[in-house]
């Protein structure tokens, strides 16, 4: 079992605009979970999900990656339909979903205003992905939902992202033995603008699966 990677406190102070943030959050909806939201999944998984940050009224109020908004919806529905998990989809961390061939994580640990976190606070929490990438040894294929992640992932392996351009459906071998698929975010707007439909996202994910040889 490999040792989980760090990850940042429930106060983590790193961000000052998404501490203010997080704090009005928590003043408004003290239940929710407002915190940074951890990756999920089995660290020895081959496969590794990236996305931008956590959904205001989605990771950040349950506290599980992609639940409870509707970005989750085309995720989940697809990892069930392609074997990657297990169970059924509720929209909550209390749903009995379970991954099985793949870890979820995000560049940015916080949710930030307007669903978009700053150059500066990706930065600040690359550390932390980095961490996760080098926490799973049997990691062959990483897929970068949307340009945020493709760069996020990029940097955590010590490469600059210009050196690989983002585009729907491109590969790329940032060093021996892993591949990073990239797929625009599964967000409301591009599913609803048909700039991501689901035989897209599917063809993108089953590329990255293709990769790990499962």
């Amino acid at each position: 079992m490999s040792a989980a990677p760090p990850s940042p406190a429930r106060d983590c102070p790193l961000c000052p605009r998404l501490v203010a943030f997080r704090a009005a959050a928590r003043a408004q909806q003290p239940a929710w979970h407002n915190a940074p939201v951890p990756s999920w999944g089995p660290l020895e998984a081959p496969l590794l999900i990236v996305g931008l940050a956590p959904g205001l009224r989605g990771a950040n109020r349950t506290g599980r990656p992609f639940t409870g908004d509707y970005a989750g919806r085309l995720l989940y529905a697809t990892l069930l339909e392609t074997g990657l998990a297990e169970g059924a989809y509720a929209e909550s961390p209390e749903d009995g979903l379970r991954l099985t061939g793949c870890r979820i994580a995000n560049a940015v640990r916080c949710v930030p205003p307007a669903n978009l976190p700053l150059p500066a606070e990706i930065r600040a929490c690359n550390g932390f992905l980095a961490a996760e990438i080098a926490a799973m040894p049997r990691l062959r294929a990483v897929l970068a939902l949307g340009g945020v992640a493709h760069g996020a992932v990029l940097r955590a392996l010590g490469l600059r992202p210009s050196a690989f351009r983002f585009a729907h459906g491109a590969e790329h071998a940032p060093r021996p033995g892993l591949m990073l698929v990239d797929s625009y975010h599964v967000s409301r707007y591009n599913t609803q603008t048909g700039r991501l439909t689901p035989p897209m996202f599917r063809a993108a994910l089953a590329r990255a699966v293709a990769f790990t040889g499962c």
